[in-house]
Formats: structure tokens, C-alpha cells, sequence
């Protein structure tokens, strides 16, 4: 008896507690760059069946209910929530946001990489690439913008445009495009704002902004974290709760025990 409820309500503990881990990192970065949100899903475990539904009793009659106890919980999966964050605006001229769904591509040399975090800016060459202190991630496709350009201009599909020095007339410098995946949960997070592409996410489907289901940019703004401090507040009232009763029931499953074990000895 005893025995039974302490593994059970240890499973409890041990979701409850990567649930808290979750909350954590959501609460972390709610003004982080485009962060998308994740949550936990849970699923219970095995049953132990001492009684199967749809049984004859003595009387030939078919018993409606059964009798069955589960093993307690764990996690299923943890799944991202993509939905679109605020805009904010900025003073970048190459701060870019996607409104809508899609991902910027990026290279670190090796592979390619997605991200939702617009925040570029010029390497000393004039390539465009992410804004990291770590590591030189270039947009890909490739955009070179020369030293002395003025009036840089990204469209909303996607067209990079400027003028130089001492001339009236537009040059472009490329077309930004944008990545979509069948599956955006399938994507693998790689920190740094960064997203993998998986056999779970299915092929990367390249494209300009605005065409076939990809999200239009938006020069100057920035996509803010879609982390909701208040939900993920209750959220974690919630889980405290959940944790401090599965606690509550492995006290009350060690002095059930201890009584069983007192009465042996009389």
C-alpha cells in the first residue's frame, strides 16, 4: 500500500519539478528576442488491473466498471509555442522583424541555421550578420552592403536597396529570404536564438517574404519574447501546489509504513 503511493507520488514530484525547470526558463527569457515560449506535457503511466471491465459476475451478468491504479506521471513532451510576439520599434537600420510565420537564415560556417531574432547588423566586410558577440552568423543569401551606401531600405518582400554618396540612384544590394517548415516543432533549439532543422521538422522551404505562407518583414522592429509573465506566474503557483501535495503524500505513505512496521511488533 504504502510502498505503491511513495513511488507514485515521487513520479509526481519528478514531473512537477522539470514542469518548474520549464517556468523557469520561459520567466528567464521574457525579454529575450523573439524567444518562443515552451510547455510541458504530461502523460500517466502504466495500470495495474486487479479487475478487467465487461467481466461476468456468478450471476452471468457483465460488470460496467473495472478496478485499475495507476503508476503515477511523467513527461510526454515539451512543445513550442510559435505564435507571434510584439513588436517593438528600434533604431536599427538592419533591426528586422517577421510578421507572420517563417524563419532569417543564417550560416556559421559549418550549417545552416533559423532564427526569429531580426537584431542584424554589419560585420567589417559589410555582410549582414546577426548581432552576436560570440560568433559570426551571415544571413544567408548572402547581402554586402558597400561602405559608403546611404539610405539603406528593406521592403517588406524582402528587397535590400540603398543609395550611395553623391548619387540619386537606388541600387539593390540582394532579396532577403525566409525559411518555413511543415513542422515547427520539430525544429531542434540550439540556443542563441537559434533553430535546427530535423527529419522532425520536415525540409526547410525557401522563399520570399509575403509569398506562399511566409511572413512579411518589417524594417525597423524588433519581435519581442511571446513569454506572458502573468500566465506563466499562476502557472507556477500551480505547479508549487502540485509539488508540495505529492510531497504531502509520500509524509503520509512513510507514516503509514511506520505504522504497519509499529504494529509487527506487538
Amino acid at each position: 500500500m504504502g510502498v505503491r503511493a511513495l513511488y507514485t507520488s515521487a513520479t509526481g514530484m519528478s514531473a512537477n519539478s522539470f514542469n518548474l525547470d520549464m517556468i523557469a526558463n520561459n520567466l528567464a527569457n521574457s525579454g529575450t528576442t523573439a524567444y518562443k515560449q515552451s510547455r510541458a506535457n504530461f502523460e500517466d503511466l502504466f495500470y495495474e488491473h486487479f479487475k478487467l471491465p465487461g467481466v461476468q459476475d456468478n450471476a452471468g451478468n457483465i460488470t460496467p466498471t473495472g478496478i485499475s491504479l495507476g503508476m503515477g506521471t511523467r513527461v510526454q513532451s515539451t512543445e513550442g509555442d510559435f505564435s507571434q510576439g510584439s513588436l517593438v520599434t528600434s533604431s536599427g537600420t538592419y533591426d528586422l522583424a517577421i510578421v507572420g510565420d517563417g524563419f532569417f537564415q543564417v550560416n556559421d560556417g559549418t550549417q545552416t541555421l533559423y532564427t526569429r531574432a531580426g537584431n542584424f547588423t554589419l560585420n567589417a566586410n559589410g555582410n549582414m550578420v546577426m548581432a552576436s558577440a560570440d560568433k559570426g552568423y551571415l544571413l544567408e543569401p548572402n547581402i554586402s552592403i558597400p561602405q559608403d551606401a546611404v539610405n539603406v531600405s528593406i521592403s517588406g518582400d524582402g528587397v535590400v536597396s540603398y543609395q550611395q554618396q553623391g548619387s540619386n540612384q537606388i541600387q539593390t544590394a540582394g532579396n532577403i529570404q525566409i525559411a518555413r517548415f511543415i513542422n515547427n516543432q520539430g525544429l531542434l533549439r540550439q540556443g542563441d536564438n537559434l533553430f535546427a532543422e530535423t527529419t522532425g521538422s520536415g525540409n526547410a522551404q525557401i522563399g520570399d517574404p509575403g509569398t506562399e505562407g511566409r511572413g512579411q518583414l518589417r524594417q525597423g522592429f524588433l519581435e519581442q519574447s511571446n513569454v506572458e509573465p502573468v500566465r506563466e506566474l499562476v502557472e507556477l503557483i500551480k505547479t508549487q501546489r502540485n509539488f508540495e501535495l505529492n510531497s504531502q503524500v509520500v509524509q503520509a505513505a512513510d507514516q503509514a509504513l511506520q505504522t504497519v512496521a509499529n504494529m509487527r511488533r506487538f
